[in-house]
């Protein structure tokens, strides 16, 4: 698998990386022989990322599990910021972003992660400064190797420009391009790590219907379909390979911008597919995505990111 630098700290990632939001909020805890199925085939695959939240339902419990034992083979990232269980508490405090890093690093059985981000806070919460600063403070107990930001619009611009996090994870996808347009310079210049999400857009471009969203955040997923709909309308896309996953994923990848995509997945077989995929070129063409480029540029007004 191709890898990167990510951004200017020393690790090196494969361009294809694990989102566990759908292991932590679709599986239960029974299902613990399927989660090690989908890590340890990852793992096995070379996939040397594994992202996760402090909010991701069962995420961090079930990687600890069943990985805990492989600690040294990947780079694990994970977020904070948010009271749980969600709204019976106070979110972006100093003090619930240090004990969230504590109980994350219990819950995944690890001493240390290599990167904690805060999750989605706004322009108002960083200019605050106290999450910020517990980031720092945990960077310097060895909580964390490096400290990320994990957002979109206004509130990403803020935390790339400020020059105080070594990654960005956002949103970017065939349907949702507004970061390269106002994030990836920015990054460029500060050389951070730039991380993906939802990097293959619910593979809508082409689908008879809305795709099954996921239960827990179906909004996006419903605007994604729609954007595609309405891009699609400019006729046949140059050099279509035909795949709806293989399109969208090889959009991504063709940013070089772009050092880790995460692709979440809660089945083998989807993380099977996912590896052979990008074992080869995707075959994606630069006509395929200069057309998303110019459909984009041409349709978008008003399509933030969507977070």
């Amino acid at each position: 698998m191709e890898t990167k630098r990510l951004g200017k700290i020393e690790l090196e990632v494969g361009r294809l990386g694990v989102g566990l939001s759908e292991v932590g909020f679709n599986l239960e805890m029974t299902d613990v022989d399927q989660a090690r199925d989908v890590i340890n085939l990852a793992l096995d695959s070379g996939v040397n990322f594994l992202d996760t939240a402090a909010c991701y339902g069962i995420s961090e419990e079930l990687l600890g599990m069943v990985a805990s034992e492989r600690r040294d083979e990947f780079v694990l990232a994970t977020k904070a910021g948010h009271y749980l269980p969600r709204g019976e508490g106070e979110d972006w405090t100093y003090d619930l972003i240090i004990s969230s890093i504590d109980r994350s690093l219990e819950r995944m059985k690890t001493d240390y992660v290599d990167l904690v981000q805060l999750h989605s806070c706004t322009v108002e919460v960083l200019e605050r400064g106290d999450v910020i600063r517990a980031l720092q403070d945990a960077k310097a107990a060895g909580k964390t190797r490096f400290v990320g930001y994990s957002g979109d619009n206004e509130n990403a611009k803020w935390a790339v420009t400020s020059g105080l996090f070594d990654t960005l994870q956002t949103s970017f996808n065939l349907v949702d391009q507004s970061a390269r347009t106002n994030l990836f310079a920015d990054v460029e210049t500060k050389d951070m790590g730039l991380i993906i999400k939802r990097p293959i857009g619910n593979a809508v471009w082409g689908a008879d219907a809305d795709p099954v969203p996921y239960k827990h955040i179906p909004e996006y997923a419903a605007e994604y379909f729609r954007r595609a709909g309405v891009m699609s309308k400019e006729g046949p896309l140059a050099d279509n390979p035909n795949d709806r996953i293989r399109l969208a994923l090889g959009f991504t990848f063709a940013h070089p911008e772009v050092d880790v995509t995460i692709v979440g997945t809660q089945r083998p077989h989807h993380m099977r597919s996912n590896l052979e995929m990008v074992a080869q070129p995707l075959g994606v063409s630069e006509a395929t995505v200069q057309d998303l480029h110019a459909r984009w540029d041409k349709l978008s007004a008003g399509w933030e990111q969507r977070g």
